[in-house]
């Protein structure tokens, strides 16, 4: 018996070496040692705090979901968020690919679930660039325990810069504001900074704005942080 019980203690402590390193490289999200992944004020030493990045090696990209218009019937588009793995570099590129209603109704994106308390900070900075024609992009957050994609979102409009080299975007969170299905939502509430559930980046069509957008897309984004 004592022959089987070494052998079974290994294979215990083996299995549970390996969950714990899972959850350590999933998703690229990057957590505080003192709790699974919510983001406290006193983690912020240096002013700033790494949410996501994809520059590590063993970065994990699954947990971002695609979040596009064909959950609606007339939908057509498509997104997805892989890793780019070369002998010198490594980062997430974001492709989509729109095919909108003849008004502009459509949108392509992914979202990854989160539980950030980002109070403590004033932005959401990200290391990107854009690719191709089309250079309009959205980043979207919700608050609270939004579990329904099709609830009111808080969205913040931007052109990816096109260059050479990933240039650092910041996303004050004040400048977040509410929209249902592409539209202005005056009367909610503000963002909620300190429960993000998640947060998502979509290529849009433009329904309700005067430039419209169709074709792909593309975005190289090395890290996603939150700065005082």
């Amino acid at each position: 018996m004592r022959s089987l019980t070494r052998p079974i203690q290994a294979l215990i402590i083996g299995f549970f070496l390996g969950a714990m390193a899972s959850l350590q490289t999933v998703s690229c999200l990057v957590r505080p040692v003192d709790h699974v992944h919510h983001v406290v004020a006193r983690v912020a030493t240096e002013g700033e705090i790494s949410l996501f990045d994809f520059t590590r090696a063993e970065c994990d990209v699954s947990g971002w979901i695609e979040s596009s218009d064909t959950v609606r019937e007339p939908g057509k588009s498509k997104a997805a968020l892989v890793l780019q793995k070369a002998r010198l570099f490594q980062r997430a590129v974001f492709f989509a690919l729109l095919n909108p209603q003849p008004n502009g109704a459509g949108f392509a994106g992914v979202y990854h679930q989160t539980d950030f308390d980002l109070s403590p900070f004033s932005s959401i900075d990200m290391k990107l660039r854009g690719q191709g024609a089309n250079k309009n992009f959205k980043i979207i957050l919700r608050h609270g325990r939004v579990v329904d994609r099709d609830s009111v979102s808080y969205e913040l409009f931007f052109d990816a810069p096109a260059s050479d080299e990933l240039r650092v975007v910041r996303f004050p969170l004040t400048e977040f504001k509410p929209y249902w299905r592409g539209k202005p939502q005056n009367d909610s509430e503000p963002l909620d900074a300190s429960n993000i559930s998640s947060i998502g980046i979509q290529f849009y069509g433009g329904v309700y704005e005067e430039a419209k957008q169709s074709g792909p897309a593309t975005l190289e984004i090395d890290w996603i942080k939150a700065s005082k």
